[in-house]
């Protein structure tokens, strides 16, 4: 039997239309999981570098999610399919000689490009392979991920399945028992996961190292487990036609031997993520029965042309928008509550028109970050995660990603200071996350520095991907609300807690983001023009920045104050616009050290002008009290600025 026919074998069993497998079947899983394993060894052995041990352990449970899937390289780029995810991304070689096999690309491309530097063949799964959804290697977040795309297919009305596929090591994380709860709440039968269960991880014994009763976990949690022989296509596969159709979530401990099929290999820690030395590697594709000159072949096609991967882009919502509400000059909203009302009305619009999903996740604190009356609008679309905020991150990331417009708001501290790593993930996969922050500053207030989140800026500045948008009143808020739901990649809107003035122009009767008003990323607006010297600031720092302004217009000095929505994106005409009319002064309720003086001044620095600039913000962690008392505390009341605005002049 040839692999063409073996393949084709393993490709007609996608939704498990038979009962048992038969002997060309059982066959032909064999005849595949020898072949991937003789890949396994010359790719990580071509690169000097990977995980050669758990993906032999692991190469039988990749190739049956695979065949029993729909996921076929003709339908990658669609969502009207079964998702696979992979949270062991390590064994990276044994899920692209798993694609290679099925025909999703031609194993002369994987063989001698695996961890090679500008290859789409990372040592980590990537979305940039045919047949990867979900790149990953923190171990712990790829079930919540698979839990993501579970739930959008779920909300959506689709009978697609979702497959995880885990090791035993990352069982006793954190992460994973939040997803496994969420799952469970949202009576998610149709994901199933699958754990290689090797018993071995980098350190030894899974038991020795983190001594933790797995299965009951996972039973406690809600899931029905399940337990087969991970190296028996026969039995794998009943098994997982039970999991498959179970009322439950389910979960299949796949007993395996790490290093399967190479006796000097099997159940030794030290291959976990070791490469065969020349010696070693003829000697295990002897075992094997393989053909040991691949790795010539290998070493020869990497020094060849690279191999092009998939681009992955991130999908543009189809949903209504719906009409921007006007909040009138006397208005004192908080911008949170005009993000919570613009919500709710985009809800309304969509709910019985759209097949665009829109889910909004909360973590235990829907009244205060002003999603409750979205979730009493649209309740099936209302995802209460409790204070689970790691797995809600992955699984509203993920949500983005299987075909709905994904929403999640929380403070600051929680929603991206805590999660950084999993925000991070969700930029390597270009997600399309809405991320709203409330409560982010010392505008916070009395809660104390543990909730005063005053390094968003900073946050996100490290990461490529994502838009940080802070509005500085409740109209603004409305309208950029409405535009970051239809626009695709991920976005952060981060806003304080208090109730603000509407600004207004200068008559003090016409809102300044009135009805007129578009938001466009990246524009910075002059609130109040001025000829002497300019202040920038950020968020509800803006009002403030006004009442500055007036003090220093009774001594006779003229403020131009600018409003910055975009820090992570400044204009650069604006800035020579400002250094050619004096000094520049920058204010913001946040680390001055990471925020938006930092980003001002980098900015002028790389323009190459020479202008005075001095920066107000944080400078050290909060104090408990009121936010006016508490940013007087900080030096940065008005009155406290206008007066070293002054000081500065006259030096």
């Amino acid at each position: 039997m040839n692999d063409s026919i073996d393949s084709s074998l393993l490709l007609s069993l996608s939704h498990f239309p038979k009962d048992n497998l038969d002997e060309r079947e059982i066959a032909a899983f064999r005849s595949a999981a020898q072949r991937c394993r003789g890949w396994i060894l010359t790719m990580t052995t071509a690169a000097n570098s990977g995980h050669p041990a758990g993906s032999m352990s692991s190469i039988e449970m990749y190739l049956m999610s695979y065949a029993v899937s729909d996921v076929r390289r003709d339908n990658v780029e669609s969502i009207e399919r079964d998702f696979i995810v992979i949270s062991h991304g390590h064994t990276a070689p044994a899920a692209y000689s798993t694609l290679a096999y099925l025909g999703f690309f031609d194993p002369s491309m994987l063989l001698g490009n695996f961890r090679r530097t500008g290859s789409p063949f990372q040592g980590h799964v990537e979305r940039s392979v045919w047949g990867i959804d979900w790149a990953s290697g923190n171990l712990g977040q790829g079930l919540a991920a698979g839990v993501g795309y579970a739930l959008t297919q779920r909300k959506r009305h689709s009978d697609g399945h979702v497959f995880v596929l885990m090791g035993d090591g990352e069982q006793t994380k954190g992460q994973v028992a939040e997803a496994r709860r969420i799952a469970f709440k949202e009576g998610l039968n149709n994901i199933t996961a699958l754990i290689d269960f090797n018993r071995i991880q980098i350190s030894g014994k899974v038991h020795e190292v983190m001594p933790a009763n797995y299965k009951k976990l996972w039973e406690a949690d809600g899931w029905q487990v399940y337990e087969c022989d991970g190296h028996d296509p026969a039995d794998m596969y009943s098994v997982m036609k039970n999991a498959y159709e179970d009322e439950k979530p389910s979960v299949v401990f796949c007993n395996t031997v790490m290093g399967k099929g190479v006796s000097f290999m099997e159940n030794v820690p030290d291959y976990h993520g070791k490469a065969l030395s020349k010696e070693e590697y003829l000697k295990a594709m002897a075992e094997l029965g393989e053909d040991p000159s691949l790795l010539e072949e290998a070493l020869v096609a990497r020094k060849g042309p690279l191999p092009k991967g998939r681009t992955v882009n991130p999908r543009i919502p189809e949903i209504n928008t719906g009409l921007p509400f006007s909040y009138p000059p006397d208005a004192k909203v908080d911008n949170r509550t005009a993000f919570g009302k613009a919500l709710a009305d985009i809800g309304r619009l969509n709910r019985e028109r759209s097949s665009t999903p829109i889910l909004v996740f909360d973590c235990d604190l829907a009244s205060s970050v002003k999603v409750d009356e979205f979730a009493k609008e649209c309740p099936e679309w209302f995802v209460e995660a409790g204070i689970q905020e790691h797995a809600t991150a992955t699984v509203a990331g993920a949500a983005s990603c299987g075909g709905a417009v994904s929403v999640w708001a929380d403070f600051g501290v929680f929603g991206l200071t805590e999660v950084y790593n999993q925000q991070r993930l969700n930029d390597i996969n270009r997600t399309n996350l809405k991320l709203f922050l409330t409560h982010v500053g010392l505008d916070v207030g009395e809660d104390g520095m543990t909730h005063q989140c005053i390094d968003y800026v900073g946050l996100l500045r490290n990461l490529f991907g994502w838009k940080l948008i802070v509005p500085a009143d409740p109209n603004q808020t409305d309208r950029v609300t409405r535009w970051a739901l239809q626009q695709e990649g991920n976005i952060c809107v981060a806003m304080g807690r208090s109730r603000l003035p509407v600004l207004t122009r200068k008559d003090g009767l016409t809102p300044f983001y009135g009805d007129d008003y578009a938001f466009n990323y990246g524009k910075i607006d002059i609130v109040r023009h001025g000829h002497d010297l300019s202040i920038f600031a950020m968020g509800h720092m803006v009002h403030r920045a006004l009442k500055v302004g007036e003090m220093l217009a009774k001594r006779g000095i003229s403020l131009c104050v600018y409003s910055v929505s975009c820090p992570l994106a400044l204009e650069e005409d604006v800035l020579v616009e400002a250094a050619k009319r004096g000094p520049i002064f920058t204010y913001e309720d946040h680390n001055v050290n990471s925020g938006l003086g930092r980003e001002i001044t980098s900015k002028l620095q790389a323009l190459d002008l020479s202008v005075k600039v001095r920066s107000f913000g944080v400078s050290r962690y909060g104090d408990s009290g009121s936010s006016d008392e508490v940013f007087e505390a900080m030096g940065l009341a008005p009155e406290e600025v206008a007066e070293a605005v002054c000081c500065s002049l006259r030096k």
